[in-house]
């Protein structure tokens, strides 16, 4: 009786009780391929290194993410700092990847064969090792122009800026001279490990004491064409265009610091200026506003084919691949046309600079689609014509000669005019941007973060 009462008990405990069910087995993970996470990296460090703006860096790291599959890949791109974050999912530990750049070197060149490479990879026509074979063969390639060119075309960017503001050919030698020389004296401070900052102030005084020279002579028109030249020479239009564009798109942190790179190029280049207009004052040189070029407003020959020779320099000097020199030679010559017939109408200096850059970036950018190629090569080089290097020398002499109110106002003009030609050439990309269909890579616009609306209504 006691046995089967104990059956019993168990049989009710059985029917009662939940079944045990032993756990399913997890699903592996996906498998992150570490030789992926590596060129993505190395694609992207190089891009940021050779003068690429953030975001492109960003949509070209993750095409290459999503073409040999890493899963659930995040980048992260600032102005010197490079992560990669892949997440095999399934409660497995991330895989995380960085670089940091701490040498950035404007090639231009290298820009084009990159962006290359990305977009046959984003298409399925290389494998990994493929890749990464073209990969190390643009690393390792030589620049389309050998050392002494690129130094060269400085001392030709200032020639070209000096004949665009009235100068001559004698007006030409001397910028050409004093900004070869200004280069060859910087490039021995920085093999001594003199910061660039002050390179760039003795660059910048270099060309002012060499105008100085000149007005000593007996001749300050000539001198103030020559210091023009000197200083667009060391303007900094590839920063400009690409901290701009990085504010726009949303990276404000590359944004800031692009732009206080800028901010302390154009210090360190004010620094010098002012240095030595301060000294030949104080030397009794006669240094007087009034002997400063005005930027003519007429279309002759001469001031068209300087423009597109400044231009053409300017690309040299950022090491653009060979057959991107005529069409930046063609975007000088329509920027400096665009921007003297909107002085011919009244317009105000900062918006016909405006005006005539957003025309180049909306042309630029439609080659560069077209080629396939970045955007950088094509607009950054038009718009050296119009860099305010004048404006800045009268802004020095105002202040070193008793008008300190109206220096400053020209500075802010200055600063006006080259913040207008950066929100101009990046204005003319977006409109390209609106209506292609997909961006580098594959991406959408609609995967734009900047896009996104932040107030009123959804």
């Amino acid at each position: 009786m006691g046995l089967a009462a104990e059956r019993l008990r168990r049989t009710l405990r059985a029917l009662t009780e939940e079944p045990v069910v032993d756990p399913p087995e997890e699903e592996p993970g996906e498998v992150v391929s570490y030789r992926t996470l590596e060129l993505v990296l190395r694609v992207g460090e190089l891009l940021l290194a050779s003068g690429e703006s953030t975001e492109r860096v960003n949509e070209a790291m993750l095409s290459l993410a999503v073409a040999y599959e890493l899963p659930r890949c995040e980048v992260q791109v600032t102005f010197t700092n490079i992560l990669v974050s892949a997440h095999p999912g399934n409660g497995a530990p991330p895989v995380t990847g960085a670089r940091a750049i701490r040498r950035r070197i404007p090639a231009y060149w290298r820009l084009v064969e990159l962006h290359r490479l990305v977009h046959d990879t984003s298409i399925g026509l290389l494998e990994i090792e493929d890749a990464f074979t073209r990969f190390r063969e643009i690393k390792a390639a030589r620049g389309p122009y050998p050392p002494w060119m690129i130094a060269v075309s400085l001392g030709l960017i200032a020639a070209s800026a000096g004949v665009l503001v009235g100068g001559g050919p004698l007006v030409a030698g001397t910028a050409f001279v004093a900004t070869l020389l200004a280069e060859r004296t910087t490039a021995a401070l920085a093999r001594r490990g003199i910061a660039e900052f002050f390179q760039l102030t003795l660059a910048s005084a270099i060309g002012a004491s060499s105008a100085a020279l000149v007005i000593s002579a007996g001749a300050p028109a000539r001198a103030a064409t020559i210091v023009t030249g000197a200083i667009v020479a060391l303007l900094p239009g590839r920063p400009l265009v690409a901290s701009i564009q990085d504010g726009i798109t949303g990276d404000l942190v590359s944004a800031a610091a692009r732009l206080l790179e800028v901010f302390f190029i154009v210090a360190a280049i004010v620094a010098g200026l002012g240095v030595s207009v301060y000294a030949a004052v104080r030397l009794g040189v006669a240094i007087d506003v009034k002997d400063l070029p005005a930027a003519p407003v007429s279309l002759k020959p001469v001031a068209i084919i300087a423009a597109a020779a400044v231009s053409a320099t300017f690309a040299l000097s950022l090491a653009v691949p060979r057959d991107v020199l005529f069409p930046a030679a063609l975007g000088g010559a329509l920027i400096w046309v665009v921007y003297v017939l909107a002085l011919g109408v009244q317009v105000p200096s900062v918006l016909a600079a405006a005006i005539a850059a957003i025309l180049i970036g909306l042309l630029g950018n439609l080659l560069a689609r077209r080629r396939r190629a970045a955007a950088l090569p094509y607009v950054v080089p038009a718009i050296a014509p119009l860099l305010p290097g004048t404006m800045l020398y009268r802004g020095m002499i105002e202040l070193n000669t008793g008008a300190p109110q109206v220096g400053v106002l020209s500075l802010i003009g200055a600063i006006s005019v080259a913040l207008a030609l950066g929100a101009g050439v990046n204005l003319g990309g977006e409109f390209v941007r609106a209506f292609q269909r997909v961006g580098l890579g594959g991406s959408g616009r609609g995967a734009r973060p900047a896009a996104r609306r932040t107030r009123g209504g959804y």
